[in-house]
């Protein structure tokens, strides 16, 4: 039996800041891209989704460090930047806010700079904690994404009705090794697809973004940035070098065009070496990443870690979870163990997925 979680189970910063989301078409029909049945081509629609995703990604506190824009689909890896939000000022809250919908008659007098007595600065306030909030949530964030194209689709086409299938899906990424995993499944999407033959051609993608910035030698502000190899100070940013991991997207995206299972290059992509990935298991990866894994993604430490803080969750609730640690109920505990002991068998790269049924 197939058991919806709430999302507020699946996404946690307690978890992690990094998550993989999926929106697929209804009946996953090509409503952005070309019809066969009547010959029509809905290709611009992939440039208006890559357009509203950058938008959204200047208003909410939420970095996107990888998408890719499909026909029928489209991913995005967003990292979830609490710090960020909770710098903002009450004027930056409701700015942003406003950007998005209407507000409040008490947002829209402070907006416009009319003074507010005590009483109403507070009832704003209040408000403004939870825009705050809903700022930082994945849940919105997808949601003003996937609800504004489905309009303009919608209206272009004169109609009314389902655009998505539903909602969207979503994978915690738990560790380097996840992260760079599903980065690079996302970037090279359109190479998988035969849409494309290099990174650099895969249109409505973040790698060619990337690419495109650091050919014209400037600073890309719309994505969230690759830093280097984890240090102290560490900047905020991805933990990987460009270089390194423009090398190993493009390695990658040459073994899927060759398609060659045996034909695996010995010069591998220095990333590779230092997270100690497999090179076979790599291309797997690549492959494979979103249908083998479900709702978490990472090393088996990583996971057991938050399988723990999940079941702590259900037992203790949100507010005690901080005060006391609590062991895994003996029946969750051997679920997991099997299920570990079943899938680490036919694994040996260093990811793990969690399968919904533990």
């Amino acid at each position: 039996m197939h058991i919806v979680r709430p999302r507020k189970s699946l996404i946690s910063l307690e978890v992690t800041p990094y998550y993989h989301c999926v929106s697929r078409c209804v009946h996953r029909a090509f409503l952005c891209g070309r019809d066969e049945r009547t010959g029509r081509c809905f290709e611009h629609r992939r440039q208006w989704i890559e357009d509203r995703l950058l938008e959204l990604a200047e208003i909410f506190a939420l970095d996107i460090c990888a998408y890719a824009v499909m026909s029928n689909h489209h991913h995005v890896v967003l990292h979830i930047n609490a710090a960020q939000a909770e710098a903002w000022t009450l004027r930056e809250v409701v700015d942003r806010w406003h950007q998005l919908c209407k507000g409040s008659p008490l947002s829209q007098r402070y907006a416009h700079n009319e003074t507010l007595n005590a009483a109403e600065l507070a009832q704003l306030e209040e408000v403004a904690t939870q825009w705050r909030t809903r700022l930082m949530d994945i849940s919105w964030f997808m949601r003003m994404l996937n609800e504004s194209i489905a309009r303009q689709a919608n209206r272009e086409d004169g109609c009314t009705g389902r655009f998505w299938e539903g909602r969207f899906k979503s994978q915690a990424l738990l560790d380097e090794r996840a992260l760079v995993a599903c980065m690079a499944y996302v970037d090279l999407n359109p190479i998988r697809a035969k849409m494309a033959d290099t990174p650099e051609t895969s249109d409505h993608t973040s790698v060619k973004r990337r690419i495109s910035a650091a050919q014209d030698g400037k600073q890309l502000q719309q994505l969230f940035p690759l830093v280097g190899n984890p240090r102290e100070p560490m900047p905020v940013g991805l933990p990987f070098q460009f270089q390194d991991y423009l090398e190993l997207v493009d390695w990658s995206g040459r073994c899927l065009r060759e398609d060659k299972r045996g034909a695996i290059d010995e010069q591998l992509p220095p990333i590779l070496e230092r997270l100690q990935i497999d090179p076979r298991y790599w291309l797997y990866l690549n492959r494979n990443f979103e249908s083998r894994f479900k709702s978490l993604v990472g090393a088996a430490h990583s996971v057991r870690s938050a399988f723990c803080l999940r079941t702590a969750r259900k037992t203790l609730g949100p507010r005690n979870l901080r005060l006391r640690a609590l062991p895994i109920p003996a029946h969750h505990f051997l679920k997991f163990c099997l299920f570990l002991k079943n899938t680490i068998a036919g694994f040996s790269g260093g990811l793990l997925c969690h399968n919904k049924t533990v």
